[in-house]
């Protein structure tokens, strides 16, 4: 398994998320109905809306696991914050980031993944909207471009939410 390296930029990254106020917050309805929405349309049968703190990977909503929580250094979301773009890995066992990862060889059994990155500022990337399934598989273009619609729409209201707190 290889790690991902911390950001340059971790420290204003966590500030950013901290500022947020989510963290550790109740499930709510907005989050969880793009988290369904995605799990119905991808057809698969985990979807994440992850947030990367210091040492964890929080779910602020999630379809097909009860964890609200994992381990950073396991996760593939450490992965996708050092981007823009979304990272697909179609099979985890053939990826030598991933292939004896505890979360690919064991429960959940994670065999494809799809992380699209959550940024509320440019470089400041704060988790992701992902897919996970238990078989390989790939998305097409098309499939690329609803799974970064259902990311604006999960930035929007992480935005909708600090503005309300600004304000």
């Amino acid at each position: 398994m290889q790690a991902a390296p911390i950001p340059d930029n971790e420290a204003e990254r966590l500030a950013a998320l901290y500022e947020l106020l989510i963290l550790d917050t109740p499930p709510e309805e907005r989050y969880d109905k793009i988290a369904r929405f995605a799990a119905d349309e991808f057809d698969v049968p985990i979807v994440l809306v992850s947030l990367l703190d210091t040492n964890r990977q929080w779910f602020k909503a999630s379809v097909g696991t009860d964890l609200c929580e994992t381990a950073r250094e396991y996760s593939f979301c450490s992965h996708v914050i050092l981007r823009d773009e979304i990272l697909v890995i179609p099979d985890a066992q053939d990826d030598v980031r991933f292939a004896d990862n505890p979360i690919v060889v064991g429960p959940p059994h994670i065999r494809f993944y799809a992380g699209a990155p959550l940024a509320t500022a440019p470089d400041i990337r704060l988790g992701t909207l992902c897919l996970i399934d238990r078989r390989p598989r790939t998305l097409d273009a098309l499939e690329l471009g609803i799974l970064g619609t259902l990311r604006d729409l999960v930035v929007m209201e992480m935005k909708r939410v600090e503005e309300a707190q600004d304000g």
